[in-house]
């Protein structure tokens, strides 16, 4: 896939910000094709996807592919007068899902997350309900617990988490110093927090975690070959919690891929997984 294919760069108003959508043209075939909406990763602006969107609509979906709050084009850049953190990241799915509610009506509808906007993602259907979404893709999504990381990487995972959550307290903002683009510092917090604890934190003064067991919706989860951020063990640890939701859990490997992957390359090297996404879409049940 070349990934040139041309967006409409819109905006949905959040919080005195706003967060910046892509939406990609129709793809070829019958009208009202299945739309997936894209939450990326940490840092990764959603043009990073652009590769990605080109094979799921060869596969015949509509893609949307959202920056997160305070990346790319939305607004505004973390600083230390910023402290949104994960809740102001799932209620931004929201947002955005309203502001498309035109494009999604009568149409089958797919939130996927890669890794940081996989958790938005799921945590959006934990604390606001899944009645307008029909699917969760999650594509190298995990909690970073430190001890669900294989061999000693463990030990090695826990202080590199919390030295930079002490950072971003201490300066009031993440800078982005080699890891995950500048972010804000609620944000570096509550990931740091799962990376300590294994566990969701307590959000608007839900449990989260009995939340997310409660979810229903279907759920795709594929983690992907010699993910550094993302281990295969990762992603098991967080698909244990979904106790309720009907679970197809699966591997993105090296061989399906046909070339080299990690927790970011799979998104040039996904043809092959967006047609698995394609499959999973259509078997939902429909509108």
């Amino acid at each position: 896939m070349s990934g040139d294919t041309e967006y409409a760069q819109e905006f949905v108003d959040v919080d005195g910000g706003r967060v910046g959508v892509q939406v990609y043209p129709e793809p070829d075939g019958p009208a009202g094709a299945p739309m997936v909406v894209i939450w990326p990763a940490m840092g990764v602006r959603a043009r990073y996807y652009r590769p990605f969107a080109a094979a799921l609509r060869a596969a015949g979906l509509a893609v949307v592919v959202v920056d997160l709050r305070g990346t790319g084009t939305s607004t505004p850049a973390p600083s230390r007068a910023d402290r949104h953190g994960y809740s102001e990241l799932a209620a931004d799915v929201g947002a955005v899902l309203a502001a498309l509610k035109p494009r999604l009506d009568g149409r089958t509808r797919l939130l996927l997350g890669h890794s940081l906007g996989g958790q938005a993602a799921l945590l959006h259907l934990a604390l606001h309900g899944g009645d307008a979404v029909d699917g969760l893709a999650l594509v190298a999504v995990g909690l970073p617990y430190w001890r669900s990381y294989p061999g000693r990487r463990g030990f090695g995972v826990l202080p590199y988490t919390q030295g930079i959550a002490a950072t971003a307290a201490l300066l009031g903002v993440w800078p982005g110093w080699g890891f995950g683009g500048r972010q804000a510092r609620g944000v570096i917090r509550d990931w740091a927090y799962t990376a300590r604890t294994g566990r969701f934190p307590r959000l608007d003064g839900t449990d989260t975690e009995a939340a997310v067991r409660a979810v229903r919706t279907p759920v795709l989860a594929v983690s992907v070959d010699d993910d550094q951020y993302t281990p295969h063990e990762s992603m098991d640890h967080l698909c244990a919690k979904l106790t309720a939701a009907p679970l197809t859990r699966e591997r993105y490997t090296v061989a399906q891929a046909g070339a080299a992957l990690d927790h970011f390359t799979w998104v040039r090297a996904g043809i092959p997984l967006a047609q698995r996404v394609a499959r999973f879409a259509g078997g939902l049940p429909r509108r």
